[in-house]
């Protein structure tokens, strides 16, 4: 179960997120991206100290403010029933493996055809 597969999945639902400075924010998952941003809709914003209310329409939460985020039981376990994709090769990259050669287009490695870093000019190559 991925994190964002589980914040997909909770979208409609009420969830608390609580913010790095201690604040706290109640309501319904509106949207998420890929770099955990959220929409929240109804929302009841609580101080860090929990001594003063807010309520809101509608609020947007950058993600790397999130310190955590609880979501409903019955979401968790919806997400843990499903069943995972099945690809040839997680995570970035797709199914490409590191010795195929072709995550540069075709080039090849560093520099292409021309020798690596640069063209020999400067750093200590004094002359004209």
């Amino acid at each position: 179960m991925l994190p964002l597969g589980l914040l997909n999945a909770a979208q409609g639902h009420p969830m608390m997120v609580e913010l790095k400075n201690g604040e706290t924010l109640n309501g319904f998952l509106i949207n998420c991206d890929t770099w955990m941003n959220l929409t929240l809709r109804e929302v009841t914003q609580t101080s860090a100290e929990g001594d003063k209310f807010m309520q809101l329409p509608e609020v947007y939460v950058r993600g790397n403010n999130i310190k955590y985020l609880r979501v409903p039981d019955e979401i968790v376990d919806v997400v843990k029933n499903q069943p995972q994709p099945t690809g040839a090769r997680g995570g970035r990259g797709g199914a490409q493996g590191r010795g195929d050669y072709g995550g540069r287009g075709d080039r090849g490695g560093r520099g292409g055809a021309r020798g690596g870093r640069g063209n020999g000019r400067g750093r200590g190559r004094g002359g004209a």
